[in-house]
């Protein structure tokens, strides 16, 4: 019971940590509103910006967030059955169309065996294009991880 009361306590706190770092001026009350504005230091802003400057976007963005999970799983050739697995999905049909096909359409990945598409040997590899794609998603999760 201690430990409810504790927490409790601490529900409400969250305003005067507000007013004591950013003081009274920062509230504006209207009959049915609270607007608080907090004012960020220069610094902040400036880092902010480089950091959102730095971060280009994909030159040729997959075309869905399917294909872009596909593209971020892919480290070496893999089979169907070992792609479907990293993905964590079951439904082969539904991989192929909303995931295989369109990445391929989109040159992000290829086949090993281009002549046998239905070999039970062939394997999925990324593109040149697919790669630089994979290199701009990871430093984009990177720089926002940072964030």
């Amino acid at each position: 019971m201690k430990k409810k009361a504790n927490y409790v306590g601490h529900l409400g706190s969250g305003i005067p940590c507000i007013l004591q770092y950013y003081g009274k001026d920062s509230f504006r009350f209207t009959e049915n509103f609270i607007k608080i504005t907090f004012y960020a230091d220069v610094e902040g802003v400036e880092y902010l910006q480089k950091q959102e400057n730095e971060q280009e976007p994909p030159k040729n963005p997959p075309s869905t967030p399917q294909v872009e999970g596909l593209i971020k799983n892919i480290d070496k050739e893999l089979s169907l059955k070992e792609l479907l697995n990293k993905m964590n999905l079951k439904d082969r049909k539904y991989f192929r169309t909303a995931y295989l096909q369109k990445a391929i359409e989109e040159g992000f990945i290829e086949l090993t065996i281009p002549d046998k598409p239905n070999s039970s040997k062939q394997k999925y590899s990324l593109t040149e294009k697919g790669k630089q794609l994979q290199k701009q998603l990871k430093n984009m999760e990177q720089n926002d991880e940072r964030i």
